[in-house]
């Protein structure tokens, strides 16, 4: 082999140990993720495992415009949100429930009662559980009121 030959072939053994000594430097200096936040993002804590306790048929006459002869409905069907432990408790208090619900959208006129969300019927329906617990001093039984069907006719 000729000179040149050689030192070429030197030069570029030596650019290839500088170019490897870089990546196993840059390798070693890099952040690692610590062990708790790679098992964060590996596995999310799964939530409660909620049971559903079903209200259905809740029917309230909506009020009347004034001198409006004709009776307006409103027919809703609830599902209650519990947890396992506290699903017989709910259970029992349906009768409180569907009172709550009653005298919580019975005031409502039909104008009102149709330009509302579902969103908003079960806010109103959360705030008034929540202030008839209240009311008693008491926890309820479940985490949330939700709806499962609303006709108004």
């Amino acid at each position: 082999m000729s000179k040149t030959k050689t030192l070429l072939l030197v030069a570029i053994v030596s650019l290839l140990l500088a170019g490897a000594t870089g990546a196993a430097v840059w390798w070693a200096l890099k952040p690692k993720a610590k062990p708790e936040e790679a098992q964060q993002v590996e596995a999310p804590k799964p939530g409660p495992d909620y049971r559903y306790v079903s209200l259905d048929k809740v029917l309230i006459m909506l009020r009347n415009q004034r001198g409006e002869a004709v009776t307006h409905y409103m027919a809703i069907d609830l599902v209650f949100k519990a947890l396992p432990e506290h699903e017989k408790r709910t259970k029992d208090h349906l009768p409180l429930l569907r009172t709550v619900a009653v005298k919580a959208l019975s005031n409502y006129t039909v104008e009102a009662a149709t330009a509302m969300t579902v969103e908003q019927f079960a806010d109103e329906l959360n705030k008034a559980y929540g202030e008839a617990y209240a009311a008693e001093h008491r926890e309820a039984p479940f985490a949330e009121a939700l709806i499962g069907k609303l006709i108004i006719e």
